[in-house]
């Protein structure tokens, strides 16, 4: 499984950089919304939708849904900032949800709800990562590059942390009933490593922000990350699936590469662009 997962970073670290510092900002968009039809065809699984035409027709829809929703946002102004502050809403929801999972399955268990929760997990995702790409872009188009990066490496660093720090360490399980296999002493390893590059990051002087800011919205995304990654758990343990595909080796499918991501992104985005 680690050979699998080394190999898998291997390949993927390079394709990322290319999409965040070498395609023009069009072109990133174009696949964050091909990344989200992707994660929408993994959700259908969620839904119990099991025929290929089925799934077709959600991912179709629900894609199209997100472009629309884009389109807007770059005639109204504020649509951004609305959809990634009630992202922070969600999380706190979806904290509340895995807490107390199994219970809280039927609130939501019916599709229409677990629809619902596909909204308020892509789309902000999807906005909030082409927020952070656009910040100063006249000015320095490499800016929200840096930013994005910056978000990304908290969320390996945090879970690499955490896979070696449960590994050598963990004894006590975090949420058993939703990951049996993650522990408090693999978060804390996840968060002290995760850290470390936060602090590395401000020490080196390149972002101009506040110690403050820039401390606060880091533990924010670190902690969420972590949220984000038990809550798909939690959606694939009530589906009875282990993995939501197996486009990558090693990580599974795409939902399962970007679980944490879709957590750490709107709320770090919405953190240093609206809130701090």
């Amino acid at each position: 499984m680690l050979i699998q997962r080394l190999l898998a970073a291997i390949v993927l670290i390079p394709l990322v950089i290319i999409c965040l510092f070498f395609l023009p900002l069009p072109g990133f968009i174009a696949v964050m919304i091909a990344i989200s039809g992707l994660a929408t065809w993994e959700w259908s699984q969620f839904l119990h939708l099991h025929s290929r035409q089925h799934k077709s027709v959600f991912t179709l829809i629900f894609t199209l849904f997100i472009i629309a929703i884009y389109y807007v946002s770059t005639q109204q102004i504020g649509v951004v900032k609305v959809v990634l502050l009630l992202s922070l809403a969600w999380w706190l929801l979806a904290l509340l949800l895995v807490v107390s999972y199994p219970n809280s399955v039927r609130f939501w268990r019916h599709n229409v709800v677990k629809t619902l929760f596909a909204c308020v997990t892509l789309l902000p995702f999807v906005l909030g990562m082409i927020a952070l790409r656009q910040v100063n872009y006249s000015d320095n188009s490499f800016q929200g590059a840096f930013w994005l990066l910056y978000v990304l490496v908290l969320v390996w660093a945090t879970d690499s942390g955490a896979y070696f720090a449960g590994r050598a360490l963990g004894k006590h399980k975090l949420a058993p009933r939703v990951s049996p296999g993650k522990t408090i002493e693999g978060l804390i390893g996840g968060v002290i490593a995760a850290l470390l590059i936060s602090l590395l990051v401000y020490v080196s002087g390149y972002f101009f922000i506040s110690f403050d800011t820039l401390m606060l919205s880091s533990i924010c995304a670190i902690l969420v990350s972590v949220l984000g990654d038990l809550t798909e758990s939690m959606f694939k343990r009530e589906a009875n699936i282990k993995d939501s595909g197996h486009l990558i080796p090693g990580h599974g499918g795409i939902l399962d590469r970007i679980d944490s991501l879709t957590a750490a992104i709107p709320v770090f985005a919405a953190l240093i662009l609206y809130v701090l």
